[in-house]
């Protein structure tokens, strides 16, 4: 029993608990005596009662712990002889509030596998599901616009002006081997879900487009196909040189409204099997993974490849906004920087998966933080300075297609079980 409560045979530290945190989340400076087997729950609920001898009404919260900067995931004996430091000067140990859901919103049922979201916009998130329909949701179970037009599933949402004033520009890729491209005023109160049209359009692809990713000015998208290419189309809604105007055609003996098509006006070649996931995070550069297990980078002014790393969804986060995030067919999440030239060898790999990876998100404003979904029915949170997940989100009963942030502290995720799950108030030390 002594070995259980871990007090009755280990030596004892001296440490002191520090944080970044405002009160009442602050414990005395003093330095204390603790067991040094004492793992992070351990500390955890030391520093509860630390808080709470200060101040009775508080509620007990799940920390974190750093020393030197780094995770604690095993054991104070352990770690300080993993990493030779000296047990006989007083430690200094930093404690966060832990990067876990602190609430579990009720699951927004879809009627079909819900493949795709993007929580990019603060006010509001979509959803793409194998019925052909996208969503959109300012929370949990409250739909505001139906997303109509596509005859195949929805593989790949795009919010184009995520903080644009009253109207807003999203972006739906489908099997269907189209894009469209729809104008939503989310500012305009409804009721019950509004049914929206596209206003363009865009036709090219010889195979299911996969994934769609806007420039950051939004006034251009690209796309990537199962054709092995990747097209790059105007948004505007003007009839420019490469937009044809489509008839108007007798529907249910009424007539539609005419539509822009539009082609695209650049195609990138070069990927031998299906691109499976594009990002356009500066206008001079996409990037591009596919299933014939390379990343590349894409100078959009003359179409070319800068980069062949190895792999299949992606992201660019992290430290200036520097890092490749990717995950594939196998169990692990791979973190590369290009900035070190001469090397295809991961900087960061995470292992805690047991099937497929996804999707992978980097949080809008940490460097640190980043997400990943897999057909294992996860959804992990992650921190670079720690191998070992800092929170593994269990909503789903099946695969997890798709997964994003929202609003900085709520992750969004969808699955094969037909579910939209949000778990928020996530706390994240930046």
């Amino acid at each position: 029993m002594a070995e259980e409560s871990g007090e009755g045979s280990s030596r004892r530290l001296q440490v002191r608990f520090v944080t970044k945190l405002d009160a009442p989340f602050k414990v005395p400076a003093a330095a204390i005596a603790i067991p040094t087997d004492l793992s992070r729950f351990g500390l955890s609920s030391l520093v509860n009662a630390l808080l709470q001898s200060n101040n009775a009404d508080f509620e007990p919260e799940p920390f974190d712990f750093l020393i030197d900067g780094e995770f604690v995931r095993m054991s104070l004996e352990q770690f300080l002889l993993a990493k030779g430091i000296s047990a006989e000067r007083i430690l200094e140990i930093e404690y966060i509030r832990a990067v876990t859901p602190r609430k579990e919103e009720d699951p927004s049922l879809h009627d079909d596998w819900v493949s795709a979201v993007d929580g990019s916009s603060s006010r509001f998130f979509m959803t793409g599901c194998y019925d052909g329909l996208g969503r959109v949701w300012i929370g949990a179970g409250l739909c505001t616009h139906i997303l109509e037009g596509h005859s195949d599933a929805i593989t790949s949402v795009c919010i184009i002006n995520p903080e644009g004033m009253e109207t807003v520009t999203v972006a739906t890729a489908s099997k269907d081997q189209t894009l469209r491209l729809w104008k939503l005023n989310t500012e305009e109160p409804v009721n019950h879900p509004m049914r929206v049209g596209a206003y363009k359009i865009l036709r090219g692809h010889k195979s299911s487009v996969q994934s769609v990713a806007a420039e950051t000015s939004g006034e251009m998208v690209c796309s990537a196909s199962w054709d092995c290419t990747i097209n790059l189309w105007q948004t505007s809604d003007f009839n420019a040189e490469d937009d044809l105007v489509s008839k108007k055609r007798k529907v249910g003996g009424q007539v539609e409204e005419s539509q822009v098509e539009g082609e695209a006006f650049t195609t990138l070649v070069g990927h031998t099997q299906c691109v499976s996931s594009v990002v356009w995070p500066q206008r001079e550069f996409i990037y591009s993974a596919s299933w014939d297990h390379s990343i590349r980078r894409w100078d959009v002014e003359t179409g070319k490849n800068l980069t062949d790393i190895v792999l299949n969804c992606l992201d660019i986060g992290g430290e200036a906004s520097s890092l490749i995030a990717a995950g594939g067919s196998d169990p692990v999440l791979r973190i590369w920087d290009p900035r070190k030239p001469g090397t295809s060898a991961p900087v960061f790999q995470f292992a805690s998966h047991t099937s497929w990876v996804s999707a992978c998100k980097w949080h809008d404003s940490s460097s640190f933080h980043l997400l990943s979904s897999s057909y294992d029915g996860k959804v992990m949170l992650w921190d670079l300075r720690t191998a070992w997940p800092l929170s593994i989100i269990e909503s789903h009963s099946d695969k997890v297609l798709s997964a994003d942030w929202w609003k900085s502290d709520s992750v969004i995720s969808g699955g094969a079980d037909s579910k939209l799950c949000i778990s928020s108030e996530i706390p994240l030390v930046r």
